[in-house]
């Protein structure tokens, strides 16, 4: 039986804390899920994008969730502002991003009997990879919360790849029926397209939020080491601090890095294809991921990679057919897989071609988009304009 109402336009709400990580990783889910005919909604942290996510058609909720907040105060409130904003927007299915809107945003959707609730996350994060016992407690309580919240009943869970999904049903945390596993959140092929091959000195290029979690104090001392060793080429990093989160690298390190001239920092850059075009190599030796989009917009631009040999990163690199994978947190050996590209053109032509072939036959946009709006379909039990479009998608 249907939970809406066969004239009615399901109205599908993204609660996601930063607009711009709407904007970056989930506009062509949005798009497309108004296209099959739902009335989109975004409640997230207006910073930069508001006018863009308005211009989109969709209506756009400003909220004031914090990511980094331990004020129990602060998270009171926030918990309250989601919870009348559900019970107000007389929603059909909410789509919650990442760590802190799972929780609260599962909370809300109990207490204003949302029927439907999708959870996506987005990578265990910062909570679950690092060490010690202060994170420890934080983490003991994270997972007691995630044991209630997402204990609803009409309502899945979205991994990006298997070992996160199983670690989560191992723990308790969620019932492996409700556990789905779509693999991250895809790439637009058009735009991410193989360049010609670049001559001049290789650059190798680490692109995403300066957090010392994705590698970048390993990344920063392989380029000594390349130095030491007398091998020339370019280190870039692209992206800023992310400084609601506790690894974020601060602005100084970064600009001492680059006076030293062991890195280039060309800080946030949108154009994201031509930003690559400019790369020979992609790295990113992550201590943990979900499954990270800049490594497949690298794939699509058949550009060769290297990634640490952890969660996330398996999911798009091929050891030794499309890539490298590397021991974590192990700035020797990112240093020897990245010489070996920056000494072998062919071998780059080579890994960079099957990198291509393989997002196209796995990771493209579409199939995400198909995927999800399936999940959509199930949990509102309509056969309606989703149905008809997901295909389409």
């Amino acid at each position: 039986m249907s939970i809406v109402s066969q004239t009615a336009k399901p109205r599908l709400l993204f609660l996601i804390t930063e607009d711009w990580y709407f904007w970056s990783h989930r506009l062509d889910l949005a798009r497309a899920a108004r296209d099959a005919g739902m009335e989109v909604l975004i409640a997230t942290r207006v910073q930069d994008h508001g006018k863009r996510i308005e211009k989109e058609g969709f209506k756009l909720l400003p909220i004031h969730l914090v990511r980094r907040s331990r004020n129990p105060l602060q998270e009171l409130a926030a918990l309250m502002e989601i919870t009348r904003l559900y019970r107000r927007e007389r929603l059909d299915i909410v789509h919650h991003v990442a760590l802190k809107p799972i929780v609260y945003g599962s909370i809300a959707a109990r207490l204003a009997g949302v029927p439907a609730v999708v959870n996506a996350f987005a990578g265990l994060g910062y909570t679950f990879i690092t060490r010690g016992e202060k994170i420890g407690l934080l983490r003991l309580l994270i997972r007691q919360a995630l044991r209630w919240a997402m204990a609803l009943p009409r309502a899945l869970v979205i991994f990006q790849n298997e070992e996160d999904r199983e670690e989560l049903v191992q723990a308790g945390l969620v019932r492996k029926a409700d556990a789905r596993v779509i693999r991250g959140v895809g790439v637009d092929l058009a735009r991410f397209t193989p360049r010609p091959c670049l001559g001049g000195t290789p650059v190798v290029m680490l692109a995403g939020r300066m957090l010392w979690d994705k590698g970048i104090g390993e990344f920063v001392a392989a380029s000594r080491l390349l130095k030491e060793w007398g091998i020339l080429g370019r280190f870039v990093l692209v992206g800023q601090p992310d400084h609601e989160n506790p690894a974020s690298i601060s602005e100084a390190q970064l600009r001492q890095w680059q006076e030293e001239r062991i890195v280039e920092w060309w800080g946030h850059l949108e154009d994201m294809p031509k930003v690559l075009a400019s790369a020979h190599v992609v790295a990113l030796p992550s201590y943990r991921e979900g499954l990270p989009k800049i490594l497949l917009e690298a794939a699509a631009c058949a550009l060769p990679i290297v990634a640490t040999d952890v969660p996330g990163c398996r999911e798009i690199v091929r050891a030794g057919d499309n890539g490298f994978l590397v021991s974590p947190r192990d700035s020797e050996s990112l240093a020897k897989a990245i010489a070996a590209l920056f000494k072998d053109p062919a071998l780059r032509a080579r890994m960079g071609a099957r990198g291509r072939e393989i997002v196209e036959s796995e990771f493209s946009v579409e199939r995400i988009v198909r995927d999800t709006l399936a999940l959509y379909r199930e949990l509102l039990g309509n056969p309606g304009p989703v149905a008809c479009e997901a295909g389409q998608a």
